[in-house]
């Protein structure tokens, strides 16, 4: 099967972010989101920044081709300053987060369209407890041979990201005890989870070839990994993150994973073999920092060394930090620094439920806040 790569010249960016929609006093999701893009889109200058999710609880804001983190930023301000205020009318805010902590996925309708129809057709169960929201992140790519040794060395950050933005640990009235259940949930999906470490397009196309031919996608896209090519945008897109409840913390993420792809990139290019792990470790890699965020003690190496995540994380924003002057986004990825200190998400989320006796109604109304307060 060919699948052509449509390179981008320039290491461009495009920013998806997944929003769930909650009522403004019982702080339950709302199945409003047709209701929402009818008042929103005439609003927007460009209707095609707002797009529908797998459920009508759930809104996309996606930013246009950006060349920084602050460009994508002030494109989704934008979008944001039309879509809240059409919230309003409605009574319902934007929840950004990976999971909500008690809504019922059985009182969840689905949006209209024949994709979604036959996912949940085919997932059943596991399909309609996908109660989740993430940011996706598409970095360009200049060379379709450069693709997969990038991808496959962008996994060794697997845990960074995870842990950063890690904000799902309250499910079901229930804290999980992980720090993000939504990167777990979201693996039980088929074709989802951890890409393959293929070293070549060619392998990447025959895989795509024998899903095809088996039945397995319709499409390329069903192919739901984590870190995946996308041979029609010519990007990578990363899909690791949690729902991200502010556009700072927002921005700070988007510029890491920019960095990192350009810093891999550039090194691949300059005839550097990248560095990889074997699957095992990244894994357990994915799985330590779903349960423990900040506080993981991840593999760092395929000689088996460990460190703690946030250690590891401080080198790598010093090491990148020329990448980021380059790219015109230092202040972002410096900002990533002060996730840690403030407490990523999941932390916040936790705190606010210990100081209110359990109220995940206050829970709730503290991620709301944090985006209404970033803007």
């Amino acid at each position: 099967m060919r699948i052509d790569f449509h390179a981008s010249p320039e290491p461009t960016l495009g920013v998806e972010w997944e929003l769930a929609l909650v009522d403004r006093r019982t702080r339950d999701l709302r199945n409003d989101a047709t209701h929402l893009f009818a008042r929103a889109k005439p609003r927007l200058p460009d209707p095609d920044r707002l797009h529908k999710e797998l459920l009508r609880n759930t809104v996309e804001i996606v930013s246009g081709v950006c060349r920084t983190a602050s460009e994508a930023m002030a494109d989704l301000r934008r979008t944001l300053e039309a879509v809240i205020p059409a919230g309003d009318d409605l009574d319902v805010d934007l929840y950004g987060a990976g999971t909500h902590p008690f809504a019922s996925w059985s009182s969840q309708q689905l949006s209209e369209g024949h994709r979604y129809e036959e996912l949940i057709n085919r997932t059943q169960w596991w399909g309609r407890q996908m109660l989740i929201w993430g940011v996706h992140v598409h970095v360009g790519l200049p060379d379709r041979d450069r693709v997969m040794p990038v991808l496959s060395s962008l996994l060794n950050y697997y845990p960074h990201l995870q842990a950063l933005s890690a904000s799902s640990p309250i499910w079901a009235g229930l804290d999980t005890g992980y720090a993000s259940n939504r990167a777990l949930m979201f693996q039980q999906l088929p074709t989802a989870g951890l890409p393959f470490q293929f070293e070549r397009w060619e392998e990447f196309e025959s895989y795509a070839g024998d899903l095809m031919t088996t039945g397995v996608i319709d499409v390329l896209s069903e192919i739901r990994w984590d870190v995946r090519p996308a041979a029609n945008l010519g990007t990578i897109e990363n899909r690791v993150c949690d729902g991200v409840s502010n556009l700072d913390e927002l921005g700070a993420l988007v510029a890491l994973m920019h960095c990192l792809v350009v810093d891999l990139d550039t090194r691949l290019a300059a005839g550097e073999t990248l560095p990889t792990m074997p699957p095992w470790h990244v894994q357990e890699n994915k799985w330590r920092a779903a349960r423990y965020g900040l506080d993981a003690i991840v593999i760092v190496d395929a000689h088996s060394n460990e460190r703690l995540v946030t250690d590891d994380l401080a080198d790598l924003l010093e090491r990148l930090a020329p990448v980021a002057e380059r790219l015109g986004c230092s202040d972002e990825l410096a900002a990533v620094a002060e996730i840690p200190r403030r407490g990523a998400s999941y932390q916040r989320q936790r705190a606010v439920a210990e100081a209110s006796e359990g109220d995940l109604v206050a829970v709730v109304d503290s991620v709301v806040r944090e985006l209404r307060d970033g803007l």
